[in-house]
């Protein structure tokens, strides 16, 4: 059984009462169109965990997203559906036919607006923001805050069994140029024979001990209010990116796994960047080949 605390009244259901105007929502903004037709909202939240000899790795959060989720929302599973777990590298990006699967399996469809978020600094949710305007879907935006900024504004939350509505219509999905790079590509910047910026979204302690030669770092908790999770305003986050925004394009985020980097593209959008890419391996491929040049701040 499913335990709800009681909601606001509901827009009407025909349609959204605004559409999307760029990659981040306000929790006003979500909670004015809870249970609006052809609104989707997914929590993609991963949990950091350790295998039993303490290798770091990550696993599903459903467990949690049962505990305590936003009313309506389904949990998009980044570690399985919305990856390719047959890939020798964490948190690879689907194929295009994986993709739609696991996208109607959440109920989106052609004519979804999807909101997604998570419970920790926003990076999982721009992951799948991501993902969808990769595979050809714009109508996706990223709440911003999460569900950190949601609950301690004290808007209602339910637990228990979640049942994805089935999708209206098939979601076409085909990947599109312009989004990714591989490392033959990040290896031709490194040795200045293609123009670009590597940007690395880890944490400044793990930026300091190994990151691609020639990247400006840009963590993901530096681009966001610690007190609610949500990104800075813009004026706040131009002057955190400076570095980044005066450098030649295209620009080229990377982190661990693919992840972090996925904020700081965000990020980047909302200050007007087009020509951001991401590198999917990030130093989980680069750092596979023994050859590949490391730098650090030592």
């Amino acid at each position: 059984m499913t335990e709800t605390r009681s909601l606001p009244a509901q827009p009407a259901a025909s349609a959204l009462a605004s559409a999307l105007d760029g990659p981040l929502v306000s929790t006003q903004w979500l909670a004015d169109h809870l249970g609006a037709e052809g609104l989707v909202v997914l929590d993609a939240t991963v949990i950091p965990s350790r295998d039993a000899e303490g290798r770091p790795g990550y696993v599903s959060a459903r467990p949690a997203f049962a505990d305590g989720r936003i009313p309506g929302s389904a949990f998009a599973d980044l570690v399985a559906e919305f990856s390719d777990g047959d890939a020798p590298f964490a948190f690879t990006r689907p194929a295009a036919d994986a993709f739609a699967r696991a996208a109607a399996a959440v109920g989106v469809g052609a004519e979804s607006t999807v909101v997604v978020y998570d419970s920790a600094l926003g990076q999982w949710a721009s992951r799948l923001w991501y993902l969808f305007r990769a595979f050809g879907h714009e109508r996706v935006a990223v709440l911003d805050g999460g569900l950190t900024k949601w609950t301690a504004e004290g808007r209602p939350v339910e637990s228990g069994d979640a049942q994805a509505r089935p999708a209206t219509s098939p979601l076409p999905v085909a990947e599109r140029p312009g989004f990714w790079v591989g490392t033959e590509e990040v290896a031709a910047i490194v040795e200045g024979a293609r123009a670009g910026a590597l940007v690395c979204g880890t944490p400044a302690r793990d930026f300091a001990a190994r990151h691609i030669p020639g990247s400006t770092s840009a963590p993901v908790a530096r681009l966001l209010d610690r007190e609610t999770n949500a990104f800075l305003p813009v004026p706040q986050l131009r002057e955190a990116l400076a570095d980044v925004l005066a450098a030649p394009g295209p620009i080229v985020v990377y982190c661990g796994a693919g992840i972090a980097a996925a904020a700081d593209a965000l990020a980047l959008t909302l200050l007007g960047r087009d020509d951001v890419l991401l590198y999917d391996g990030s130093l989980g491929e680069w750092t596979a080949d023994p050859a590949a040049p490391l730098a650090s701040a030592a």
